[in-house]
C-alpha cells in the first residue's frame, strides 16, 4: 500500500520524524533538524524501547513519541524521516517510510547487503510511481531514500573535488585513504556490533565506509579491487582490519586502510595529482583548516591561491547535508546519495569483502543476483560467514 493523497510543501514547515533514538539520534540528528527549525517541524519519534523514546522526546521537545513505527507514519503523515537504527533494520524501516509517502535520511551504512539496497530502489521507484500518479510530493518528484554521506557536502570536498573534475592540479595519480580508529572490547558488548547480522560489516562497513566514500565522491568510479582482511584483536565475527588496493576509471592507483585497532586515531585521505598533493587530516568530521595542498615546484603563486581557496568554511556535518536534502525536497528533485549515487560505496565495501574472502581481483559490477556476496557481505566463505546466524528478531536496538 503506498500513500496516494498529495502533499504540498510550497506554504509550511517540513514534518519530520525520528526513527530510532540512540546516540546518533541525539547526538547529530536531532541538533540538524532543530537548527533548521525555521524549515522543519519534529512531529513525532519511534523507538522500540518505550522507556527510551519517551525520554528523547522529553529531552528533545519532541512532541509525541511512538513504539508502533506503522501508526506513526499513519497518524503523522511526516514529509521526512530520519533513520538512526542499526543496520539491519534500516531496509525495513526506509521501505516503511517510502510506501508512507514520507522522504527517508537514512544513517550509514544504508544496509547490509546490495540485495537490499536493491529492495530499496524498487520501493523508492514504486512510491515515486504512486506518488507521480496522484500528484503528491513537491514539484512532482520523490519520494526518495538518501543515505547519510555527511563529509560530500563540507566546503573543503565541493572544492577540492571541483578541481580534480577539472584537472586543474592535473591527473589524479596516487591516493591513500585510512580510518584507523580504536575500539575496545567493551564497545563489541553492544549485541548488535561484530556480528553480521547485527551490523552488516566490520570496520570497512561500519567506520570506513565515510571515507572510502568521499574518496570516492572525489576521485570518481573505480574499476577493481584486491584486498585483505582480518581478525587480529577482537572475537567478533566480522573483520577488525582491512586493507585494499583500489584502481580508478581515470588510472589513478589507491590503498585504502580500515581498522578499529589503532589508538592513535586518524582519518585520513591523500591525493597525489600531476601537480599538487591535496590532504585532508581529520577524526570524526572536517573545517577548510583541515584541508592542506601543496604544489609542484612549477606551480606559480597565483594558481596555488586559487586552489586554496575553499570559501566560506562549510564544516563536513549532518546540518550541512540536511540542508541540502531538504532544498531537494521542496524541489522535487532527486538528493545525492541516493539511488545510484548512494549505493557507490557500498557497492566497493561488498567487492573489498568478496576479494579478501575469496582471494581473487573484483572488478565493478560483477556482484550481482546469483553472487553469494550480493546478498551477505561473508558471502558464505569459510572462516568468515557465521555458524549460528543470529535471527534478525533477537537482535536488541
Amino acid at each position: 500500500m503506498f500513500a496516494t493523497s498529495p502533499r504540498n510543501l510550497t506554504d509550511r514547515r517540513i514534518r519530520a520524524a525520528v526513527i530510532g533514538t540512540g546516540g546518533i539520534a541525539r547526538g547529530a540528528h536531532l541538533p540538524a533538524l532543530r537548527a533548521l527549525r525555521d524549515e522543519i517541524e519534529i512531529v513525532a519519534a519511534f523507538d522500540i524501547d518505550e522507556e527510551a523514546v519517551q525520554a528523547f522526546c522529553a529531552d528533545g521537545g519532541v512532541p509525541r513519541p511512538y513504539t508502533d513505527l506503522d501508526r506513526m507514519l499513519d497518524e503523522q503523515r511526516p514529509d521526512l524521516v530520519t533513520i538512526c537504527t542499526p543496520p539491519v533494520f534500516h531496509r525495513e524501516q526506509t521501505v516503511a517510510a517510502l510506501r508512507s509517502g514520507a522522504w527517508v535520511w537514512c544513517e550509514k551504512p544504508p544496509c547490509p547487503s546490495l540485495a537490499e539496497f536493491d529492495a530499496i530502489e524498487a520501493a523508492e521507484r514504486q512510491a515515486a510511481e504512486a506518488s507521480e500518479a496522484s500528484e503528491e510530493g513537491a514539484g512532482g518528484g520523490g519520494p526518495y531514500a538518501s543515505i547519510v554521506f555527511q563529509h560530500r557536502f563540507g566546503s573543503g570536498a565541493r572544492h577540492v573535488r571541483s578541481l580534480i573534475a577539472d584537472r586543474a592540479m592535473g591527473r589524479p595519480l596516487v591516493a591513500h585513504c585510512q580510518t584507523t580508529w580504536y575500539r575496545d572490547t567493551a564497545y563489541y558488548s553492544v549485541p548488535w556490533r561484530g556480528n553480521w547480522a547485527g551490523e552488516g560489516g566490520g570496520p570497512a562497513m561500519g567506520h570506513g565506509i565515510h571515507q572510502m566514500d568521499l574518496l570516492l565522491e572525489l576521485l570518481g568510479p573505480w574499476t577493481e579491487v584486491r584486498a585483505m582482511a582480518g581478525r587480529l584483536v577482537h572475537d567478533v565475527e566480522t573483520e577488525d582490519v582491512s586493507t585494499a588496493l583500489v584502481r580508478f576509471e581515470s588510472g589513478a592507483l589507491a590503498t585504502v586502510v580500515n581498522s578499529v585497532l589503532s589508538p592513535d586515531e586518524v582519518s585520513r585521505i591523500r591525493i597525489d595529482c600531476e601537480r599538487a598533493t591535496v590532504e585532508l587530516t581529520h577524526l570524526y568530521g572536517y573545517t577548510n583548516d583541515d584541508w592542506r595542498i601543496t604544489p609542484a615546484p612549477d606551480v606559480e603563486a597565483a594558481e596555488l591561491a586559487h586552489w586554496r581557496d575553499l570559501g566560506e568554511d562549510v564544516p563536513s556535518s549532518h546540518l550541512a547535508q540536511l540542508r541540502s536534502l531538504v532544498a531537494d525536497l521542496r524541489a522535487g528533485r532527486r538528493p545525492r546519495a541516493s539511488g545510484a549515487d548512494g549505493r557507490t560505496s557500498l557497492e566497493l565495501i561488498t567487492a573489498l569483502y568478496k576479494s579478501a574472502f575469496t582471494d581473487t581481483t573484483v572488478r565493478a559490477g560483477e556482484i550481482g543476483p546469483g553472487d553469494p556476496f550480493h546478498t551477505a557481505l561473508h558471502g558464505g566463505a569459510p572462516g568468515w560467514a557465521p555458524s549460528h546466524p543470529v535471527p534478525v528478531t533477537e537482535i536488541p536496538v
